[in-house]
């Protein structure tokens, strides 16, 4: 069940079923295994709401480590920055190959829209960098990651950097969405499209376009790898074509089709595999 059916069926239901649904879906998992020695710094506050907080994971030695920033999904209305699929994989993973790890919580609807979520990522990100050398870890080599609603925002900021910039953010290296299906939010919202959309994006158009990593794209962009599930209809067409339009501003841009379903794009990366191995080489090169 991907994030946009679970939060239909959340909003279909009573207040209490659908918070039981809310949470066996995004229930948190726990740290899983990570690499011995690594440490765990909890709900580091970037703002004043409880929800503006992030986690950090450290390998055991960090020397001017690299960076890998995560943004957990939900269709922009919950989740979790250690709920299932979100950490423990990746986590595992990138701490054995000596990165740090960080896993960040933002404002919901109907507190914060999308730009405001995307604002707060852009917060966090700068509050993260500011950090770094405190934790051995290296503020000028951060990778963004982000699934399902996280991959929106994330492809937001990276295809837009000054959104990120007004926050404090310093330039990162690139990017890696897992399989957002509201790339070219304009094109969804004057189409057929779940309810959930509405809630997200409104009615007034230009909104539309401001939220629309396909139409805010400039040729400040960093590199970006889209990840997409082709058991869904939705996800690579929007991929292709914003890889297409990079590749036309000259910038590097990348679409990685995997036969996995929405959720498990983000739950099985970093499991040993060819999918695993695909993402980490992307990331290894980037400048």
């Amino acid at each position: 069940m991907n994030s946009v059916s679970v939060a239909v069926k959340i909003m279909a239901r009573g207040a209490a079923a659908g918070l039981a649904l809310l949470l066996a879906c995004s229930a948190v998992a726990g740290e899983g295994t990570l690499p011995a020695g690594a440490r765990v710094l909890h709900d580091l506050a970037y703002g004043a709401d409880p929800l503006q907080r992030f986690d950090v994971y450290l390998p055991a030695r960090t020397a001017q480590a690299p960076v890998l920033f995560m943004v957990h999904g939900g269709a922009w209305a919950f989740g979790d920055k250690a709920g299932r699929g979100v950490v423990q994989n990746k986590a595992a993973h990138w701490l054995a190959l000596g990165y740090a790890f960080i896993s960040v919580n933002y404002r919901m609807l109907p507190q914060a829209q999308p730009l405001e979520q995307a604002a707060d990522v852009a917060r966090a990100l700068a509050a993260a960098q500011q950090q770094a050398p405190s934790w051995g870890a290296d503020p000028q080599r951060f990778v963004l990651m982000g699934h399902s609603a996280g991959a929106h925002l994330v492809a937001l900021l990276n295809a837009a950097p000054a959104l990120a910039q007004q926050q404090g953010a310093r330039p990162w290296l690139g990017a890696v969405s897992l399989d957002s299906a509201a790339l070219d939010v304009t094109k969804i919202m004057q189409e057929r499209h779940v309810r959930v959309y509405d809630r997200a994006f409104g009615t007034d158009a230009a909104y539309w376009q401001a939220v629309s990593p396909l139409h805010v794209l400039t040729r400040d962009a960093k590199p970006w790898l889209s990840i997409c599930s082709t058991q869904r209809s939705d996800s690579c067409p929007q991929s292709v074509a914003m890889e297409r339009k990079a590749s036309s501003l000259g910038l590097r841009a990348a679409v990685l089709e995997q036969d996995l379903s929405h959720a498990d794009i983000s739950r099985r990366l970093g499991e040993p595999g060819p999918y695993t191995d695909a993402v980490t080489r992307w990331i290894a090169a980037l400048p």
